[in-house]
């Protein structure tokens, strides 16, 4: 079983073994082969999805809705990030959720849209090649 650190909230933030090199890149790939159990297709699927949801997120968060919903969309970002390792994604989208509510949320979605850039070029790579 893979053991993870924990936000103050109790949710799993990032596997406790992971190592440098893992949490600086985009995608964390060892996460995400031991989440589709080494199934390429699989991880293309998601990979693919993620592309989707992330655009579809952003969009929206850009689009300055109310903080509520603000915090919704940054909570599936988080989610999401996590589920194949975009552990900076997972993080940034974070402290949008949490922040959700203050005046300068939109300098952390200006980061969240950068670095979902940085992961979403990433992933069009690997699914070209």
């Amino acid at each position: 079983m893979m053991m993870t650190s924990t936000a103050p909230n109790g949710e799993p933030m990032m596997p406790l073994n992971l190592t440098p090199e893992r949490a600086n890149r985009p995608v964390d790939l060892v996460h995400l082969s031991r989440h589709t159990f080494g199934d390429r297709n699989l991880e293309r699927e998601v990979l693919a999805l993620f592309l989707r949801q992330s655009r579809q997120c952003i969009a929206r968060l850009k689009a300055g809705p109310a903080s509520d919903d603000r915090r919704i969309v940054a909570h599936t970002i988080k989610g999401s990030a996590r589920g194949i390792g975009a552990w900076r994604v997972a993080e940034i989208a974070g402290e949008v959720e949490a922040n959700a509510a203050e005046d300068g949320v939109a300098t952390l979605v200006a980061e969240l849209d950068r670095a979902i850039g940085d992961t979403n070029g990433f992933i069009e790579g690997l699914l070209v090649g």
